[in-house]
């Protein structure tokens, strides 16, 4: 495993990290595939022993009980120095102004919230879910700052937005002494490359890091194109990505799986290796709900990839409208 520098913070993170959608109560929320804590509990401790040390999660996913398993099995297998705890803010949890959205009372009561369902004293980057129009930049970006001076947060993230919003974001925090973002939580794949216009360009000159959500496209660049899994049929958000440009999103499909029968490899490890060479990309995260699925990102690490292969990979794509904001 490697370890990289969050863009230009000090903070230090595997260039893997787990993604804690996967983790969850089946019956709670609207993931029904997730693990529950006994069949999540293998693939945290092989995460551990493979030198992972960044867990990602988010206080909606499967209705808090992603956070209350990922927190619960970081304490079983390590020591809480040794990890780096991510999770995030902004959908709904609860009725009410203070139940969602990035208001001062909302973002005060929910950092509470998730610190007590992690059982921690401090979350290592706390993250925007997504921007809110609803409420004031000023206000949200103040708050955020708050809870950094306050030893509730050590780094502030970002999700998925337009880069106008982010430089907004970070003007904001410039302008009034307030704790920027040290990283863009993003999506970016082989087959979803809109962020390459705007927003990785700006990360990558303001020493941004890049942590990419959906590397694998939801599994659709690690199977053949018409194949289906349980969670496709079953993913409400997900189906409503990746409907653009399917003849170029089939082809692109089809490439990754030639060179990975040419490699010998996964096509998982050939898709997440083509991220590992997009110089703006710190590290991508990456759900797992089998070992093979946290086997193929470690081994993806290693894997280069020479000029040839890269851009026969990028030669299919074709531009589409942004998704998943």
């Amino acid at each position: 495993m490697r370890y990289e520098r969050l863009g230009g913070s000090g903070l230090e993170v595997s260039s893997v990290v787990v993604g804690c959608m996967s983790f969850g109560e089946p019956s709670r929320g609207p993931h029904p595939w997730s693990l529950a804590l006994d069949d999540a509990r293998p693939l945290v401790r092989q995460a551990i022993e493979a030198g992972i040390t960044t867990f990602d999660t988010a206080n909606v996913y499967s209705d808090g009980t992603s956070e209350e398993i990922t927190g619960k099995l970081l304490g079983e297998f390590a020591t809480r120095d040794e990890v780096v705890i991510a999770t995030k803010v902004h959908g709904r949890m609860g009725p009410g102004p203070k139940g969602a959205g990035l208001s001062r009372a909302a973002i005060l009561t929910q950092v509470d919230a998730s610190l007590r369902r992690l059982g921690t004293d401090y979350i290592d980057l706390y993250q925007i879910h997504r921007y809110d129009p609803n409420v004031p930049i000023e206000e949200t970006m103040e708050a955020l700052h708050d809870v950094v001076r306050a030893g509730k947060v050590r780094y502030l993230g970002a999700s998925s937005m337009w880069t106008w919003q982010f430089v907004q974001a970070q003007y904001v925090a410039d302008l009034n002494g307030w704790t920027r973002f040290v990283s863009m939580q993003n999506q970016y794949n082989l087959i979803m490359r809109e962020e390459e216009r705007e927003m990785l360009p700006f990360c990558l000159d303001q020493g941004v890091g890049v942590l990419p959500w959906s590397p694998l496209a939801r599994g659709r660049l690690t199977r053949d194109w018409d194949a289906t899994t349980r969670r496709t049929e079953t993913d409400e958000f997900g189906s409503r990505l990746y409907r653009q440009a399917e003849e170029s999103d089939r082809r692109i499909v089809e490439t990754v799986a030639t060179i990975a029968a040419e490699r010998g490899v996964s096509r998982a490890q050939v898709a997440l290796a083509w991220l590992f060479h997009q110089s703006p990309v710190t590290a991508p995260i990456v759900g797992a709900t089998r070992p093979e699925h946290l086997a193929d990102a470690v081994a993806a690490v290693e894997l280069h990839l020479d000029e040839s292969e890269l851009h026969r990979l990028e030669e299919h794509y074709v531009p589409r409208s942004p998704e998943g904001f």
